[in-house]
């Protein structure tokens, strides 16, 4: 059964563009991973500083994976070479799962 994880992401005015800049520089980086099926970037557009950061997994353990794997290298400084790390864009983060018990696409003609 799919499973969804939707970060939350607290982020400031001021660092909206950096953080969208910084998944535009990590575009394609989970596509190849086992078990990975979707990603979308939301960004908020009235009265709220919160993106939702939404990806769609094979089943909890291709996540568990992605996490301890490449997501882990990628926040201890894969980024930065050689240097301090960027600060982080958002204020603050909340990890959301849901398990897909339903789901419908665009009818075909």
């Amino acid at each position: 059964m799919s499973v969804v994880k939707i970060n939350v992401l607290t982020v400031p005015a001021e660092q909206r563009e950096t953080l969208e800049k910084r998944f535009a520089s990590r575009a394609h980086a989970v596509e190849n991973s086992d078990g990975f099926e979707w990603f979308e970037l939301l960004r908020p557009v009235e009265g709220t500083d919160t993106y939702l950061v939404y990806t769609r997994w094979r089943d909890e353990e291709a996540f568990q994976a992605w996490m301890e794997g490449p997501m882990k290298s990628a926040h201890q400084g894969g980024g930065a070479q050689g240097g301090e790390r960027p600060k982080p864009a958002a204020s603050g983060s909340t990890l959301w799962s849901f398990e897909v018990v339903q789901q419908a696409a665009p009818k075909s003609e």
